[in-house]
């Protein structure tokens, strides 16, 4: 929101009172308390106006500053509030000269001067951002006068953070307007707006530095970001209100800035390695019964193309009665029969599901009768005609409608179903509006679906375990990276909604969200061959895997058998991938940092990263650059090194552009120098033993820098690790196991001038040398050392 016309002129109808001093403070061991009168006491005649803010400092964890400021204390706070791990406050180093306060939390310091009460965020001596004279502020409009000073139409609080010179900002949710966030303001407010607009569907007021910080706005409200648009050298936030609550996170890296994000917020869960498989679809308007879905799911068998999950849209509950939870009997006479039927071909089993439930549905009286819907404020039940005639909203701040709610889907659980799409959640209305709880209902309309989400995630890991939960969610709010997987949602079928859906995963990967995924083929419309076969190659290799549709299928076949040929040969080579990408989805939900990455947060001190938004790293060491063309030409950038072709061997130097032109079996995949990739034994699943028969690829080794890489088994137990490091003529591997052990290789890429190998055997072809480590070594840690001529 912009309160100011230029750089001198206040908005119409606003009043701004910035602090003008520090005029007294508090101390306790964790905090530091300033009393910062909004005009100069010259003497204690002054004290008898106001308005005062206050603001207080402390430090929640090392590394990591806490600013709250507020006008009037007295306000009730009616929540929602984010659940944030807290714990407790670490020591706040204070310190105090002439003219100002130095407050550091380990190496993150913030000055406070005692003249202005401008703030100064540092790395140590590295300044990070400022907040000057007349950048906080508590913002009245519509102001009434001194007769009724207090009685204003709103009153908001305000913040600007300086830019330095090419500063660049990152995050703000999944956003699929231009990736870099400068220039643009940007509202944290939930909408079901697709994928080619500026509503989003998840709005997370966190947003990431290219100078390694991040800031996170503490509010559930609707926090307002002007980001070098009302001012071009600040980032200014305001939220509505008499009180505002920040963090600032020290990296020196985005990705350290991130995680310490993620701690505050909760970590990506783990999800099991059968949701990194193939999903399949009925679409969403399609026509479809058990013989049609047997007929996917045998011709995916038939054509061999891997499918591990089978999810079912809407039409599986009858119109009109969504949500219900109840299998069209019209269509379904057997429910439990077919599911059975589907998981004995080796498949889990995912159904659509909201909180709205529709007035024909079943369950409305029951939900009415006892309280477990939203209600107006005369006590009727709200309802609306949107999407579903009558339809009510499920009261999740009511335990027992949660309790019910969640009920309803244990049965489903019982049947045989897997996991939940949980759609919407997004359209929460705000007026004439009551919680069971009395929330605030502004608040609750973004904060809504993190406690649907939660519900339906926390029943899963009740039922399924805690490392088998895994959603399909479209909306979400801070701390909804806790409940994967999400999907871009509703996106056309073409190139340009292609590369926005990219967009707006990398950006939703800045936010915090660890594992993301979108609509194979694009959801409205019925792409051309053409296009379905270069986003299945971006599909497969994304986090999470998913053919779906509106209006038309999305088997392979009904495009061409060329595209039959192209899923097959990404699934499987993901497949293949498993043990890699298990391995950093592991990461993931240590670290939370994302598996599918933006470039610049995995190369930040590269300046040709920063706009990248047409290509990404999936996990630490594959580089992926989607064909966005219908001539096959793309065009990417290879960072420094030396990388490798994954699909061709060809060795690609860094440090520049690449333009090329790909058939429909390749795209970009380049690994990444001095990189121990693990490619497992299968490509039919993605659940099996990694280790058994695994190739320890290594590319590309470095002098003198260590490669190493980990290998964990499907219960995300670690088994093995491997390092390799390069001195001279000397390759020297290093393995420790952690479990039994098992057979593997060990293959050196584009090394072929070996000429001994203690500890094992080796096997030049034409593009590189196997090892085979001595089977007859029964230790625990083996070791091999390769002689280079």
């Amino acid at each position: 929101m912009k309160f100011s016309y230029g750089c001198w002129v206040q908005r119409k109808g606003t009043e701004l009172f910035s602090p003008a001093e520090v005029y007294e403070t508090k101390r306790d061991v964790s905090s530091i308390t300033f009393l910062a009168p909004t005009h100069k006491i010259k003497h204690r005649g002054d004290t008898l106006g106001g308005p005062n803010l206050t603001i207080k400092i402390s430090a929640p964890v090392p590394e990591v500053l806490r600013i709250q400021t507020y006008h009037y204390k007295g306000v009730v706070n009616h929540g929602p509030d984010f659940e944030l791990n807290m714990g407790e406050n670490s020591a706040l180093s204070i310190e105090e000269d002439e003219k100002e306060y130095i407050l550091s939390s380990g190496s993150l310091k913030v000055t406070v001067d005692k003249e202005t009460a401008a703030l100064n965020f540092y790395r140590g001596k590295y300044k990070l951002t400022s907040s000057k004279a007349r950048d906080l502020a508590y913002v009245k409009t519509e102001f009434t006068g001194l007769a009724h000073e207090t009685d204003t139409k709103d009153a908001y609080m305000r913040e600007q953070l300086s830019l330095s010179v090419g500063e660049l900002i990152y995050g703000l949710g999944e956003r699929f307007t231009p990736f870099v966030k400068n220039g643009q303001n940007v509202e944290i407010w939930n909408e079901d707006g697709g994928t080619s607009t500026e509503l989003s569907y998840k709005n997370i007021p966190f947003y990431l530095s290219g100078r390694g910080y991040g800031v996170f706005v503490n509010s559930t409200d609707k926090v307002s970001f002007e980001v070098s648009s009302e001012m071009v050298k600040k980032v200014g936030f305001s939220i509505p209100g008499e009180s505002l609550d920040y963090f600032i996170f020290n990296g020196p890296t985005m990705k350290e800035a991130l995680s310490r994000y993620t701690d505050l917020t909760g970590k990506p869960a783990l999800p099991a390695p059968w949701t990194f498989g193939l999903w399949l679809s009925t679409s969403f308007t399609t026509n479809y019964d058990e013989a049609t879905v047997t007929s996917f799911v045998d011709g995916m068998i038939e054509r061999e193309i891997p499918l591990s999950v089978f999810h079912f849209d809407c039409f599986w509950m009858k119109g009109f009665q969504w949500s219900d939870f109840r299998w069209d009997k019209e269509v379904f006479s057997n429910p439990a029969g077919m599911l059975r039927r589907l998981k004995e071909k080796g498949l889990r089993i995912c159904v659509w599901i909201n909180s709205y439930i529709a007035q024909e549905s079943v369950l409305f009286e029951e939900g009415m009768e006892n309280g477990y819907f939203v209600k107006r404020t005369n006590g009727d039940v709200w309802q609306w005609d949107m999407w579903q005639p009558g339809m009510a909203l499920v009261d999740f701040t009511n335990p027992r409608a949660c309790e019910w709610f969640s009920a309803r889907l244990e049965d489903l659980l019982d049947m045989g179903v897997d996991c939940f799409k949980t759609d919407f959640g997004e359209r929460i209305p705000i007026q004439d509006v009551v919680y069971y709880n009395g929330a605030d209902p502004v608040r609750m309309h973004n904060y809504y679906t993190y406690l649907y989400n939660k519900t339906v995630f926390d029943l899963l890991e009740r039922k399924r375990g805690k490392k088998e939960a895994v959603l399909f969610a479209r909306s979400a709010t801070v701390g909804g990276q806790k409940f994967p997987v999400h999907w871009g949602g509703d996106c056309w079928s073409d190139f340009e909604s292609m590369s926005e859906s990219l967009r707006g995963g990398l950006s939703l990967t800045m936010s915090g969200f660890g594992f993301w995924s979108h609509d194979i083929g694009g959801f409205e419309d019925t792409s051309t061959p053409d296009v379905y076969k270069r986003w299945v190659a971006f599909g497969l290799m994304s986090s999470h895997s998913r053919l779906h549709g509106s209006s038309s299928y999305r088997v392979p076949w009904v495009y061409d058998e060329e595209a039959v040929d192209v899923a097959r040969f990404f699934t499987k080579l993901k497949l293949s991938l498993m043990p890699y990408i298990y391995r950093n989805a592991i990461e993931t939900s240590k670290t939370g940092i994302p598996t599918m990455r933006s470039m610049v947060l995995e190369f930040q001190e590269d300046p040709a990263c920063g706009y990248l938004d047409k290509q990404y790293m999936f996990g630490d060491s594959l580089l992926i650059a989607p064909v966005f063309d219908e001539e096959g030409v793309v065009e990417y950038y290879v960072p420094m090194g030396n990388w490798t072709n994954y699909l061709t061997g060809e060795k690609i130097r860094g440090g520049s552009y690449r333009k090329e032109q790909h058939g429909y079996f390749s795209l970009p995949c380049l690994v990444r120098e001095n990189t121990i990739l693990a490619v497992g034994a299968k490509d039919s699943a993605p659940s099996y033993d990694y280790a058994k028969e695994v190739t320890f690829k290594i590319y590309e080794l470095v002098e003198e820098k260590m490669a190493a890489t980990k290998l964990y088994d499907i219960k995300a137990d670690l088994e093995l690790e491997i390092s390799s490091l390069l001195t001279g003529n000397q390759i020297k591997i290093t393995v420790n196991h952690y479990a039994n052990k098992k057979p593997y290789k060990i293959y050196l890429h584009n090394i072929k001038n070996v000429t001994a190998c203690n500890g094992g055997k080796y096997d030049i072809d034409s593009t590189g040398t196997f090892l085979i480590p001595d089977s007859s070594d029964m230790s625990m840690t083996e070791e091999l050392v390769c002689i280079l001529g």
